[in-house]
């Protein structure tokens, strides 16, 4: 389906809980955030007709995201339900990789195509002061495991922050050396708690790219999709540039979004919403569904002064 920028929305990103297993500096508070109710979730049942009736408006690709998503129970059964669905050609997940030692093998099997991991060092110390107390070993071991499963490609999403991790961009970039990884270093945006950090931690993309002088561009791999690829000269991986802030992809988006609470969001730095909740049968979650794209904004404002989002990413989904 077409929005009324002539942009075709096919990709539908499903937030199943807004509740996470780390507390990253940038993303929540330490103690946590305001949990919403249970009651207040979308529950399985209640999700898998709004994906059928998506596939039937034209979405093709669904994306799992959080909070961290495999602390939901029952995630793995959802994901076997909706891969049965004709027209759906792929499904990722966006994780911060603490279960996925346990999870890879048994997403591959349910019919999860690919995953995007978080992972903004690579340094032990520093992992435990971002998450506040996460085990690198554990994201590691994770992607070993996805690897092992045949979840490809394997994409690693970093946030970059000048004065935290900056200082790691050439050591990412040469995980791609031996490895067919996809590194993606993605601009920090002013959202929740980084709305507070983003003037002295901000680092643009082309800052980054001007320190890796020998990366080649590359066609965009997706074929779609907000990243600039490039590879290291002989690797097996790529390196890609996502620029929300500097340079925004608004033009080609492609996408919109379903909040954990049942909120359809056209843009992810509006504040506008249209609560899916209230459909009660499969026309009116058309409807809705309809609604969202057709009132997509052209373009996000926040680079103008626009306010961002009061949600965090956790809320929205990641």
């Amino acid at each position: 389906m077409k929005d009324k920028w002539t942009r075709d929305i096919n990709y539908l990103r499903i937030s199943i809980t807004d509740r996470c297993n780390l507390r990253c500096f940038y993303c929540m508070p330490e103690e946590g955030i305001q949990k919403l109710n249970h009651d207040d979730i979308l529950t399985f049942e209640q999700l898998y007709p709004i994906v059928e009736v998506a596939v039937e408006l034209g979405i093709s690709k669904i994306r799992i995201t959080g909070g961290e998503p495999l602390v939901r129970k029952g995630i793995v059964n959802f994901i076997e339900k909706i891969s049965k669905l004709s027209g759906l050609k792929d499904i990722a997940m966006t994780t911060n990789g603490i279960l996925l030692e346990r999870y890879a093998q048994e997403l591959k099997e349910a019919g999860l195509h690919r995953l995007n991991i978080s992972l903004d060092t690579l340094k032990e110390d520093r992992y435990k002061m971002i998450t506040r107390w996460g085990e690198l070993n554990q994201v590691l071991r994770g992607i070993e495991a996805t690897e092992k499963a045949g979840l490809s490609p394997i994409k690693i999403n970093v946030v970059a922050m000048r004065g935290i991790n900056d200082d790691e961009i050439e050591d990412f970039a040469r995980l791609t050396k031996e490895k067919p990884y996809h590194v993606r270093f993605i601009e920090l945006m002013p959202m929740g708690e980084a709305e507070e950090i983003e003037g002295e931690r901000f680092i643009t993309n082309e800052e980054i790219l001007n320190r890796l002088p020998d990366l080649i561009p590359l066609i965009n791999e997706d074929g779609s999709g907000p990243a600039k690829y490039y590879k290291l000269p002989n690797s097996k991986g790529s390196i890609g540039f996502i620029s929300p802030m500097s340079n925004h992809f608004c033009k080609s988006c492609n996408r919109i979004r379903l909040t954990a609470d049942g909120k359809i969001k056209p843009c992810l730095h509006s504040n506008f919403e249209i609560d899916l909740k209230l459909a009660k049968t499969k026309e009116e979650i058309r409807n809705i569904l309809q609604k969202g794209i057709l009132l997509k904004p052209e373009r996000h404002y926040l680079k103008e002064g626009s306010e961002s989002s009061i949600r965090g990413m956790n809320q929205i989904g990641g």
